[in-house]
């Protein structure tokens, strides 16, 4: 494939559930034109109502010129809401026949240099792009929820894929305020989602083994580690926790416990008894907090900590 000069200004956003509005809302907010599609009943109506409550947090961070959320237009049918779009972004179920399928449509109608991408969250590319007739042009475009608010993007082709595209879907990216990170190899869940697999396995391990509770478990990320996680990555915050000797000092000295610590982690099954238990403790932990104000209390406090981190212009 040759290097493409086509100018993005209007995305495909192919399916509009939680992913997919949130992508919406935000290519709106950075001056794009939206077609979007989603097979669902009601979910038009879902999409414009989400826009509209998502809209002020995307106010305070700032829109791009050009911005307006009326800039979008809704069609049942997948091949009419492609017509003229420059740019897909896809946000369907991750079911892998499903993907194959729908990218296998996608790619019938599209011009070759058109890129598709994909908010899967642990998919692979080689796999969803194997029944296209232009594959170098698939790629992974993964999100990290909420995308409206969370620069984080992974980048990823498949086997097939040119490098090219690679390179020109982490451009657009970045373009429009997004910090797109591209993994060397394809791996089941990607990298940040591997990460949060970690912890979650763990955290499971701990409840069903009657360690601590989910609330315990739930204040020792967000009231310790989790702060410093919002700031810095795992090794600069290990580097940090050296001292002065930096982390050649900290692997020094903690490596050996560390190593320690990972041979003694669980290996825990979801089971229903600890599905059930797990919720339960979810449930006693509403009891005393109003659900209805976590979202828009998470992302007006996820809008001043992304402020405050730009105005420091200090962290990596």
């Amino acid at each position: 494939m040759s290097v493409s000069t086509r100018v993005i200004k209007t995305v495909g956003v192919v399916g509009t559930g939680v992913i997919g509005a949130s992508w919406a809302a935000y290519f709106l907010a950075q001056g794009l034109a939206v077609r979007a599609t989603d097979p669902s009943a009601g979910a038009h109506e879902r999409l414009l109502a989400t826009i509209d409550a998502l809209w002020p947090s995307l106010e305070r961070i700032g829109l791009a010129p050009g911005a307006d959320k009326q800039r979008i237009e809704f069609f049942a049918d997948l091949e009419t809401a492609l017509s003229g779009v420059d740019f897909v972004q896809e946000n369907g179920p991750e079911k892998e026949d499903l993907k194959i399928d729908l990218f296998k449509r996608m790619d019938a109608v599209l011009d070759a240099d058109i890129v598709l991408a994909s908010s899967s969250s642990g998919l692979l590319m080689s796999r969803i792009q194997s029944a296209c007739r232009f594959p170098e042009r698939v790629v992974l475009g993964h999100p990290f929820n909420p995308p409206h608010l969370i620069p984080l993007v992974e980048v990823i082709g498949g086997a097939q894929t040119s490098p090219e595209v690679v390179e020109r879907t982490m451009r657009f990216y970045a373009d429009i305020g997004k910090r797109p990170i591209h993994p060397r190899k394809e791996v089941k869940g990607h990298i940040a989602n591997r990460l949060q697999a970690a912890l979650w396995r763990e955290a499971f391990n701990l409840v069903d083994q009657g360690v601590a509770s989910v609330s315990d478990i739930d204040a020792a990320i967000a009231h310790g580690p989790g702060l410093r996680w919002a700031l810095l990555g795992p090794f600069m915050n290990l580097h940090l926790s050296g001292g002065g000797a930096g982390i050649e000092h900290l692997l020094d000295h903690l490596g050996g416990p560390i190593e320690d610590w990972w041979h003694d982690l669980g290996d825990p099954s979801m089971t229903p008894e600890l599905k059930k238990k797990v919720a339960q403790g979810v449930r006693e932990m509403l009891q005393t907090h109003a659900e209805q104000d976590f979202v828009p209390e998470r992302d007006r406090l996820l809008v001043d900590l992304l402020a405050a981190k730009t105005d420091s212009g200090q962290l990596p």
